[in-house]
């Protein structure tokens, strides 16, 4: 996997050069969240984010608070059912979220993922290969229980976190809502206030008006929205609008890996091999450039770089992440 991303970046014939717009004063009272690289209230600077699984079927739609994550990670869940995807929703502000959901079971990949942040990972349950990756990791979670909100749904639908219970699940388990340890920020944010121009940093960066992705089951696109100048979470063909807020579901960055998976079993369990390396696309700004990803073990970040090896600065705001299993990486299309 080293060899292939080493020639997919030579290919690409990246420069070197960086621009930015110049920075504001920062408020008092603020820091920059390890999150976004944005200012938030220092109050909550020592809180440990939750990523929360949601379920990505049509039935489950629409989806509650995913317009406020920070990130929003989309993984194939199942290789049946047209490789139907899940989301993990990372909040680092998740106090006063009214509704966020609904909530499923998780797997390993979002294990391995959800360890970067040193998040506590809510969810309802998994498969029993899950618990290999719980041990190996030592993540903090919660499972089940949460609150069930009657929609004329299926039950498999009606499952939500909603306001103070993360927080009493917590004190109820014993689990520290404060980080463990130091994390830092999980991505190599440029300074706020500043943008990284991707045409002036990388001379081959090309424009992007949308993305879309080889999911069958959602039809997962990103649209890049010139007045917003982010890119719209586009599902089951139409935008993504939160079912709380009412709000589009939008990121400043989008980040693509291509990373191979594993089927465990013949229910179409399986996880993504996460650990390594690979190649990947960073967009943002209506502009796109090829990367590599490394991640060296199931609790270490996942870092990008570019072709001369040095980690690329990634621009401040929400993030959307996928890892696009490497059999379908050629049907990704781009315009």
């Amino acid at each position: 996997m080293f060899k292939k991303a080493a020639s997919f970046l030579a290919a690409a014939g990246l420069a070197l050069a960086t621009a930015f717009t110049s920075m504001p004063v920062q408020a008092a009272g603020t820091y920059t969240s390890e999150l976004t690289g944005e200012p938030i209230s220092t109050s909550i600077q020592n809180q440990r984010p939750i990523a929360v699984m949601i379920d990505n079927d049509k039935r489950a739609y629409p989806h509650y608070g995913l317009a406020d994550a920070d990130i929003v990670y989309e993984f194939v869940n199942s290789t049946l059912n047209s490789r139907v995807t899940r989301l993990m929703a990372v909040y680092k502000d998740w106090t006063n979220e009214t509704r966020i959901g609904n909530i499923r079971s998780t797997r390993p990949t979002n294990i391995m993922t959800a360890a970067e942040l040193n998040a506590v990972l809510v969810h309802d349950g998994g498969p029993f290969y899950n618990n290999a990756y719980f041990s190996s990791t030592g993540i903090a979670h919660l499972s089940g229980s949460f609150a069930r909100i009657h929609n004329g749904k299926a039950r498999e639908f009606t499952e939500y976190v909603t306001k103070g219970q993360v927080a009493s699940r917590l004190a109820s388990a014993g689990i520290s809502s404060s980080y463990t340890e130091a994390v830092g920020n999980h991505f190599n944010f440029a300074p706020y206030g500043t943008e990284v121009n991707l045409l002036q940093a990388y001379g081959s960066a090309v424009p992007v008006a949308k993305v879309t992705l080889p999911y069958a089951h959602t039809n997962s696109q990103l649209v890049y929205n010139g007045t917003t100048n982010s890119y719209d979470y586009w599902e089951f063909g139409a935008p993504c609008v939160d079912g709380l807020t009412k709000t589009a579901v939008s990121f400043k960055n989008v980040i693509i890996q291509d990373v191979d998976l594993s089927q465990l079993d013949r229910n179409g369990y399986l996880v993504m091999n996460c650990v390594g390396s690979g190649i990947a696309y960073y967009i943002t700004d209506g502009l796109m450039v090829p990367v590599t990803w490394v991640k060296s073990s199931y609790t270490d970040k996942t870092r990008y770089y570019d072709a001369a090896g040095k980690e690329i600065q990634v621009n401040c705001g929400k993030t959307y992440v996928t890892y696009c299993p490497s059999d379908t990486w050629s049907q990704i299309v781009v315009q």
